[in-house]
């Protein structure tokens, strides 16, 4: 099929690449140059296990391209993807000017348009937002009639950053909310080679699951840290209890987030709790459990930042500052915070991430950055031994870091995520552990 992906930050530039490997024609349409030409060089805009290779042999053979021409995107595809970010306002509700200058771009292209044309959003929004401002949107452009002049359909994503794709090739269903079986089918067809359960949904149901689904993986991550917590004030080793806990795969489910760690972050955990938050104050709705979600969070960094500062003012190394490892994203991640802290408390410190670079970070990422650290290039170790001979106390935001190959004597190591492999020279301690 003829492919098109609106937005080539995270989910967009693995959809296209990803869709591309599969052996559909994609053409990835975005306002930043500089995205697409690092799509045109064959090169990823994002840090992504694999997503590099899948880029670089997508292009060279000819099945995937980038533009910021979205008339000539439209007018080349016959269904296209919605992937740009709905990024929170202050008070914790969406700001989806992104989705509707995205909308009345591809309405205007399908003004100029006589084949059928599927869009379909893939960005997280809130029940509602189809109908108030898709809809609206798309039609107002394009003079034309959803769900009867063209297809409209929601397929909420469910890809995990640094997983994304494996998850993209082996999702646990599709979900596709739609009106219209017609559109549906376009959207199942373009799937057809992924060993999936295809869900047809009502348009509001689709909105929904995503924040469901966020939402409860935040709920995880919370009750593993707060046990964790209470684990460690009771003497108990909170690792063996939650291995225990997660025997039982009837009750229990799963074991996705069930590990005590640092708090949760990135561009989707904190986004979509603030927007479900907001949701239920809106309809009021009393929700404590989603309420105390982002309180507890902050509980779980304040103790980080309490371990960290009661030896008084030492020189700290930071291990990790990405909200997880396998990637450059720096979107609320919470070891950012951590260090804005630091900074303004006058400790010294130096941060190493091997996947971090700050003069290549583009876009939500770089703009997330300059606001909250605007100087943090220059706090940059370029290699992790470096950063250990600096450091007092080294802070270990990511959990596979290996330090196995240095001398730590004399060196305070506080694990925010636990060590998968520890040297034996550590004196460490856990946040919950």
């Amino acid at each position: 099929m003829n492919v098109s992906v609106f937005g080539l930050g995270y989910v967009g530039c693995v959809s296209a690449a990803c869709l591309a490997r599969l052996g559909h024609k994609v053409i990835g349409c975005d306002v930043n140059p500089q995205k697409v030409q690092l799509i045109n060089a064959g090169q990823s805009t994002i840090v992504e296990d694999e997503i590099g290779d899948i880029v670089r042999v997508s292009v060279a053979e000819k099945r995937l391209s980038a533009t910021d021409d979205a008339l000539a995107t439209i007018l080349n595809t016959e269904i296209s993807l919605v992937c740009v970010g709905t990024p929170s306002n202050e008070n914790g509700s969406l700001n989806l000017d992104y989705v509707k200058a995205c909308c009345i771009s591809i309405g205007e292209s399908l003004a100029r348009k006589t084949d059928y044309h599927v869009v379909v959003i893939r960005s997280t929004m809130l029940p509602g937002s189809i109908r108030e401002t898709v809809v609206p949107a798309l039609e107002k452009a394009s003079g034309k009639v959803a769900g009867k002049d063209f297809g409209l359909c929601i397929n909420p994503e469910f890809l995990r950053e640094g997983s994304s794709v494996k998850d993209f090739h082996h999702p646990p269903y599709t979900v596709i909310g739609t009106w219209a079986d017609k559109a549906a089918d376009v959207l199942e067809a373009m799937y057809a080679s992924l060993e999936a359960p295809v869900l047809r949904v009502p348009v509001e149901a689709a909105e929904m699951i995503k924040y469901a689904s966020n939402s409860y993986h935040a709920v995880k991550i919370c009750f593993a840290n707060e046990m964790g917590r209470l684990c460690k004030a009771a003497g108990v080793d909170s690792h063996i209890l939650m291995d225990v806990f997660c025997q039982d795969d009837k009750l229990n489910i799963s074991r996705a987030y069930l590990k005590p760690g640092f708090a949760f972050g990135g561009s989707c955990l904190p986004k979509d709790v603030r927007a479900l938050n907001y949701f239920a104050r809106a309809t009021d709705t009393d929700t404590p459990l989603l309420g105390s979600l982002i309180p507890s969070n902050q509980a779980h960094l304040d103790q980080a930042l309490r371990l960290i500062c009661r030896g008084g003012r030492r020189k700290i190394g930071i291990v990790g500052l990405s909200f997880k490892p396998g990637t450059d994203d720096l979107r609320e991640s919470p070891i950012v915070l951590l260090v804005e802290y630091l900074i303004g408390r006058g400790y010294p410190l130096r941060i190493h991430d091997a996947n971090v670079q700050i003069s290549r970070l583009f876009g939500a990422n770089r703009q997330y950055i300059e606001k909250e650290v605007p100087h943090i290039e220059k706090l940059m170790s370029p290699t992790l031994g470096e950063l250990i001979a600096f450091a007092d106390v080294l802070v270990v935001g990511h959990g596979q870091a290996d330090l196995l190959q240095y001398d730590l004597q004399g060196k305070e190591v506080i694990e925010l995520e636990r060590l998968e492999k520890k040297p034996a020279t550590a004196v460490s301690q856990g946040l919950g552990w």
